[in-house]
């Protein structure tokens, strides 16, 4: 249901979030208060109401603190489940610690903690309580519940690698809070007149050295009066302090009277027990519950008090700020501070501790696109680290990450670390090694000899490239190889040898910038100009035959090739000279979108989630849900029809997104969902990152203010702004009239006042004229 939207003009500065139950808040201040609790648009539940079979996002919430080691959330599911939190059921069987990117990823290095009394029930299943959304509070840095079967409270509030807990119980003669270890190898160790609990857990779904293990201590403020233990199978010990083996667990017990709270202050480490307890009396120490939820606060307002709206419509307000907080959440930091404030990390990829910044949980496939680029728009320096991060892994890995979680997983297509790297050094992002990473980038062009191998014995195909061998001696990686996704992996590996290109020019390597330039048009390999469609060819340079273009799978990644024909994101004019110029261009974007939701599940032989996604929504084939077609629509800039992009933008934007439990219309996706939203209702966004450009869309809100790193800041003003006025009338950057459809980063970055006029009704001679159109490598020269 829709919330209550505010019809006449204020500044809005307090509205109430967590979930849809709870009554707006009181407004009235100005947003640019900077004491505005911007936190509290946030809705953490956007996007959990998600199944196997259908995704409104594929999220659960996670509290936490930005790109924080460790994040928790409530279970509703059963342990090993990627569903772990499902907004439709109604019981809770714990609080756990999660490192979770995606389901269909899955966790690891996960355990929890849950509170009972009464009858000792220990079982997952068993334990299990009663809860509802009226009695459930879901904010970035804070978690309360009403666990009905118990009559307790459980709140939780975090720090980067530490969570604070309190639980408020009734009168009881034996009241427990339980910690599970969970299961693939685990350890509990009591210490009574420690009140602590130490450990470790070591479940994960791969991607992790044979030593890994996550060590956590738990500090409690109560005497244990009883203290039990579990083994494998869920034997309980009584009386013990101690267990070791493939699940177990630990529970310690004492009496209540009504009211009474006991505290657990909880951190974890991948380097050592002794890391653990360092992060705990860095990260919570003496602090009180209270001190800990205000910090973790603090930390949120922060950042999402980088980007300030003005507007009127409080429904879209709770929505952009519900993503910018998916935005900032991936990828997870995954080094800690030693004893000599050192930066060290446990490296998933060969077991050792070791110097310098590591991240993790993070699909470059999906977040190339615009989480990156927002990266460098707001955030260098950790965007710096990153790449730092990056340098690491080659050097432990022998390869750049394409799919990480915690180590290399198995997991979608392409190059796309090149892209990010790109993109960074590009923009004028240093404190990193280029050249180490510009040897990682090309060795991932030449060879896919040597690449990581899965415990079960498979070579990880998502590291390197696939089928590069054929792709550098025919220009494209053949549909009848064995070699699945072709297509898409030929249009991927292209855009990457762009982009590798542009960092060679960059570093005066002139013979490899050509190289990869030529290697960069090698998307037209496989452009049918008898379809008008991109599509997989045989190793005989023959078009692979019958060709369905509403075929998904196959030759592609998880769509079709209406899909994928757009991924010529760094040659766009090379793209509309193929299809015969810009008014066939024009024809075949306004293809999709005016077609039924036809398709060719085949390939799968079950409709995927991402297909019934595309169905449901009444967009033709338009699949906004996945991540391949997400710059489609600003394609339209490029054929010389901006009003077009315009009207579809805010479209999808009024559509597709809501700060609802079924807000998004697909994968969330490590904040690439968000950051499309994020970027357009700016006004702009990053079609073709590893250039410096934005392509311009339509500005959702009236004003926005953005305070960049440096200092500086970027307004965005949208006059006479409305549902109904879409269109751009005119433009003004820094008060100057303004005809691109695209804006230079290297603009931004020395600040400035970007100017729109609205109107509802296209103005067809705005950006169009031949200095208005955005980069193509095919019309460089041109511009």
């Amino acid at each position: 249901m829709q919330q209550t939207r505010f019809i006449h003009s204020i500044w809005i500065a307090l509205v109430l979030l967590g979930n849809s139950c709870q009554p707006p808040a009181e407004v009235g201040s100005t947003m640019n208060d900077v004491e505005a609790d911007l936190v509290r648009y946030v809705n953490p539940l956007m996007g959990t109401d998600s199944r196997f079979d259908l995704s409104n996002g594929n999220t659960y919430p996670a509290i936490a603190t930005p790109w924080g080691m460790n994040f928790w959330t409530p279970m509703t599911s059963k342990m090993g489940d990627g569903w772990t939190y499902k907004y439709d059921e109604n019981k809770i069987r714990g609080i756990k610690q999660t490192h979770q990117p995606s389901p269909w990823i899955n966790d690891y290095a996960a355990f929890s903690l849950m509170a009972g009394r009464g009858p000792l029930r220990y079982e997952e299943n068993e334990r299990a309580s009663w809860f509802s959304h009226k009695a459930e509070t879901a904010q970035t840095h804070y978690y309360s519940v009403y666990l009905a079967d118990y009559d307790i409270v459980a709140e939780v509030s975090p720090t980067e690698r530490a969570a604070h807990f309190r639980f408020t119980f009734p009168q009881a003669d034996s009241a427990y809070l339980l910690l599970d270890a969970f299961f693939r190898g685990s350890m509990v160790k009591i210490i009574p007149e420690e009140r602590m609990i130490i450990g470790y857990c070591r479940n994960n779904s791969g991607g992790v050295p044979d030593n890994f293990h996550n060590y956590f201590v738990a500090r409690f403020d109560r005497d244990f009066e009883w203290v039990h233990t579990w083994d494998d199978n869920w034997k309980l010990r009584k009386n013990t302090r101690e267990s070791e083996g493939d699940h177990v667990g630990a529970i310690i017990g004492f009496k209540t009277e009504r009211g009474d709270q006991v505290h657990v202050k909880v951190a974890s480490s991948f380097i050592s027990p002794e890391q653990a307890r360092l992060n705990l009396d860095r990260e919570i120490g003496g602090d009180t519950f209270d001190q800990t939820k205000t910090k973790a606060f603090d930390a949120w307002q922060k950042e999402l008090g980088r980007i300030r709206i003005k507007d009127d419509n409080i429904d879209n307000i709770r929505t952009f700020y519900s993503c910018l907080y998916r935005l900032l959440l991936f990828p997870r930091k995954f080094y800690e501070i030693d004893a000599e404030d050192r930066v060290m990390h446990y490296s998933p990829y060969n077991g050792e501790v070791l110097p310098g910044y590591m991240f993790t949980d993070n699909g470059f496939w999906d977040t190339f696109r615009a989480v990156f680029p927002f990266f460098t728009l707001m955030y260098p320096e950790l965007n710096s680290q990153i790449m730092q991060g990056l340098v690491n892994t080659y050097k432990e890995s022998g390869w750049l990450p394409e799919w990480a979680s915690p180590g290399h997983r198995n997991s979608m297509i392409g190059s796309n670390s090149a892209i990010n790297i790109a993109d960074s050094y590009l923009k004028g992002i240093r404190g990193y090694d280029i050249e180490t990473l510009y040897e990682a980038m090309v060795k991932n062009s030449t060879t896919s000899k040597g690449r990581p191998v899965s415990r079960d014995g498979h070579v990880i195909n998502s590291v390197g490239r696939a089928g590069v061998e054929y792709y550098n001696e025919l220009g494209y990686v053949p549909y009848d190889v064995g070699i699945n996704e072709n297509a898409a992996r030929t249009l991927e590996y292209a855009f990457a040898d762009f982009a590798i290109s542009e960092v060679a020019t960059a570093l005066n390597k002139h013979e490899d910038a050509t190289v990869f330039h030529d290697k960069s048009m090698n998307y037209k390999n496989l452009f049918d100009k008898e379809s008008g469609w991109m599509r997989g060819k045989n190793k005989d340079r023959s078009f692979q035959a019958p060709f369905n273009p509403l075929k998904w799978g196959d030759a592609f990644t998880e769509g079709n090739s209406l899909h994928y024909t757009w991924s010529v994101f760094h040659d766009i004019q090379g793209l509309i000279d193929l299809m015969g110029g810009k008014d066939r261009f024009a024809g075949q974007l306004d293809a999709v979108f005016d077609m039924p939701p036809d398709f060719d599940d085949s390939y799968y032989g079950f409709t995927i989630h991402e297909i019934r996604e595309m169905q449901i929504v009444n967009m033709g084939n338009y699949a906004h849900g996945n991540q391949p077609i997400q710059h489609m629509i600003y394609l339209y800039n490029y054929a010389g029809r901006p009003w077009q992009a315009q009207q579809k933008v805010r479209e999808v934007m009024d559509r597709l997104y809501a700060a609802h439990p079924d807000g998004y219309c697909g994968d969330e996706d490590n904040g690439q969902t968000s950051a499309w939203y994020v970027f357009s209702a700016l006004g702009f966004y990053p079609v073709t990152p590893s250039t410096t450009q934005y392509v311009i869309g339509s500005p959702l809100f009236k004003e926005a203010t953005l305070t960049l790193e440096n200092g500086k800041t970027v307004v965005i003003k949208a006059g006479n702004n409305s549902p109904e006025n879409v269109y751009i009338a005119s433009a003004r950057w820094n008060g100057q009239p303004y005809q691109r459809t695209w804006i230079d980063h290297m603009d931004l970055q020395q600040g400035g006042t970007l100017e729109f006029t609205m109107t509802d009704a296209p103005n067809k001679s705005w950006g169009v004229g031949e200095g208005s159109i955005p980069f193509s490598l095919s019309s460089r020269k041109e511009q």
